[in-house]
């Protein structure tokens, strides 16, 4: 199910036994630890970390490994996501999960340690109703499941310890593994591993049928909460509602019913749509807005040569807002004729989808030959639309932010580098971040009087303290530029206004500590640093050439390549602008001559980073820029970009931004 995270895990294919030449020795015995973080995605890690572990001794052939069954590995993963559910909930310590295979029985021992001994798991009450709190239901399963379990005391610690036997437990013969038939061809194959429907070649035999009810009673007593655990797990980490709909399909069929449909309404609006003709007048349809109701956004089918029927028919029917003002389901229409003949009959449930008090959309649910569902399925399925409706809440506030980060970002940047006359241009940027506006920012503008101006800048942190910044630098740069002020001068005033900026949200930030009666009203409320890294500059063409005058202040020095390949630096190192009052900055002036390159860059560059080494050690990009000896700016800028990415095995860390400008 992905990666385990937040954990320290090891697993023993030798248990202390060393192994010669890559070999594991042959009494070596299959054993796996880890210890987990308390939190919510222990569970999770838990199940994934076993899972890894059966896997890995299959491989290596283990002893106990020939008695190994799938029934027995879908039972430890049950028992274990069970018994560190229980650890988290009542200790919320550090977990530490212990797991070994006995070698001549192949009984699977699993210890599940914390480190809160004080209250041990409660058990033993009577099976509370469904939707009732689920405390101590969990090690009802593993004493279902185990052929012996207990509970050890020590000094600081529990464990909650259980061992499975051989192919599973012989009283649970006939009742189908959590796990299922992992062979279906599904396009979101994670999804159906949660709750599949065995096929009929691998129906236990029995000498009387056992009914679909009694199917879903018994998967219910023994795999109803792992199947939610991991559901919540899967659904928690997507960020596109409209993967998240069609999870919740692959999720619910065919398990807990024949076929699913999940529709979603307008985000921008956030309400139900308007009514369709004649409805405004019965009051069964959408509430008011103007909006053309909700989306269709997956339809599944446990058949799917029915999908595209079912889909029609749904579309003419869409889910009305009637009914209960609480979670539960309320009946939805049959479709009827688009199921086929044999399905012409059935139960269907309609769930709305609500977060925060937001509706969000409507999932519904239909089997044939119902008259009903049972209730086992009906709760099941309302705490499932539940995490449903908190995936795509979660998924659409990540999309309002990645939007509003993108437009901050774009109103950060030029739409547009400006042409100079005699001079090419090519500009790389990449931000690291793609979810927040990046620290690093560029600019090519003209300023009148035959002149074109330059930037590259780099903002102490990212997100939007690096935006507050990077708003206040580049407009007045333009400005200043564009009044007439010459580069040092602009370096001068840019460098007071980011004190004087940063001198009124202190002093801002002070009154309302103060008015707060000394406690921050906000996580992270008080001065902000807001330094400033800049290389400006100052393009003159004239006849034969480019006058550049330009200076650093606090940023990576450019690199001058002429033409016959020769590399030097451009400017003088000079303090960070924002840092040191009245500081009085300096520039350079020299002269670019056809097939000359002036080369800028960002400390993304420079810094770019493989093991202790960077990639400016030892005049490094000084090295990559004079192997650009006669190419144009735009492959100057691409072989620079590739030689940075190629530097290290990792994707870079940190933005990206770099300028080459060459006279023609």
């Amino acid at each position: 199910m992905g990666a385990i995270p937040a954990q320290r895990e090891s697993v023993a294919r030798a248990s202390g036994v060393p192994a010669c030449d890559g070999d594991v020795l042959p009494h070596a015995p299959a054993h796996a630890h880890a210890t987990l973080s308390g939190g919510p995605l222990a569970p999770g890690s838990a199940r994934a970390l076993l899972r890894a572990a059966f896997t890995e001794w299959a491989e290596l052939a283990l002893p106990g490994t020939e008695f190994l069954t799938d029934r027995q590995a879908d039972d430890a993963v049950v028992v274990v996501s069970e018994l560190v559910t229980n650890a988290v909930i009542h200790a919320g310590t550090d977990v530490e999960l212990d797991c070994r295979l006995e070698a001549h029985t192949g009984a699977l021992v699993v210890e599940v340690l914390d480190h809160h001994p004080s209250r041990a798991p409660r058990d033993g009450d009577p099976e509370p109703p469904y939707g009732t709190p689920e405390y101590g239901r969990g090690l009802r399963l593993v004493a279902a499941l185990a052929e012996t379990w207990g509970i050890t005391y020590r000094t600081g610690a529990k464990t909650v310890w259980a061992q499975l036997p051989a192919g599973g437990k012989e009283a649970l013969d006939g009742i189908q593994a959590y796990a299922g038939d992992r062979a279906r061809d599904r396009a979101l194959r994670v999804a159906g591993i949660l709750a599949p429907e065995s096929p009929p070649s691998r129906a236990p035999v029995s000498p009387a049928p056992v009914s679909r009810g009694e199917q879903d009673r018994e998967w219910l007593n023994r795999g109803a909460l792992s199947f939610l655990a991991e559901a919540s797990d899967l659904l928690a980490g997507q960020l596109d509602e409209n993967l998240v709909a069609a999870l919740a399909g692959q999720l619910i069929v065919p398990r807990l019913a024949d076929w699913c449909a999940v529709w979603l309404e307008d985000e921008v609006a956030g309400r139900w749509g308007s009514p369709r003709p004649g409805e405004a007048e019965s009051g069964t349809g959408w509430s008011e807005g103007g909006l053309s109701g909700p989306r269709l956004a997956r339809v599944w089918h446990c058949s799917e040569t029915r999908i595209e029927d079912l889909r029609q028919a749904l579309e003419k029917e869409p889910p009305g807002t009637s009914g209960p003002d609480g979670p539960g389901p309320v009946p939805f229409p049959w479709p009827g004729e688009a199921l086929g003949p044999h399905g012409t009959h059935g139960s269907a449930l309609a769930y709305r989808l609500t977060a925060g008090g937001r509706p969000l959309g409507t999932l519904v649910i239909g089997r044939a030959g119902l008259v009903s569902f049972p209730d086992e399925i009906t709760g099941l399925v309302e705490d499932l639309s539940r995490r449903v409706a908190l995936a795509i809440g979660a998924a659409r506030q990540y999309a309002r932010q990645a939007t509003i980060s993108a437009v901050l970002q774009r109103g950060l940047l030029p739409g547009a580098v400006a042409e100079i006359p005699g001079v090419r241009s090519a500009l790389v940027y990449e931000p690291c971040d793609k979810g927040g506006p990046s620290g690093d920012f560029y600019d090519l503008f003209p300023a009148g009087d035959g002149r074109w101006c330059f930037a590259v800048g780099d903002v102490q942190g990212k997100g939007p303290e690096a935006a507050v910044v990077i708003g206040l630098a580049r407009p007045w740069l333009r400005l200043l530029a564009r009044e007439g002020y010459r580069v040092a001068d602009v370096l001068d005033r840019l460098n007071q206004l980011l004190l004087d900026d940063a001198t009124e949200a202190a002093d801002a930030a002070a009154r309302a500590l103060a008015s707060a009666g000394g406690r921050p009203t906000h996580p992270g409320d008080g001065p902000q640093t807001r330094f400033l890294s800049l290389l400006y500059g100052e393009l003159a063409p004239f006849d034969g050439g480019v006058r550049c005058t330009l200076a650093s202040a606090g940023h990576p020095l450019p690199l001058l390549l002429g033409s016959g390949g020769e590399v030097r630096t451009a400017a003088r190192p000079q303090t960070l602008l924002g840092v040191v009052e009245d500081e009085t900055y300096t520039s350079e002036t020299f002269e670019l001559r056809p097939g000359d390159s002036l080369l800028c860059v960002t400390d993304g560059v420079t810094e770019r980073r493989s093991g202790s080494r960077l990639f400016d050690d030892e005049d490094g990009l000084a090295d990559a820029l004079a192997g650009c000896a006669g190419l144009d700016a735009e492959l100057i800028a691409e072989r620079i970009k590739r030689l940075v990415h190629e530097f290290g095995a990792r994707p870079p860390e940190d933005d990206l931004a770099l300028l080459v400008l060459q006279a023609e």
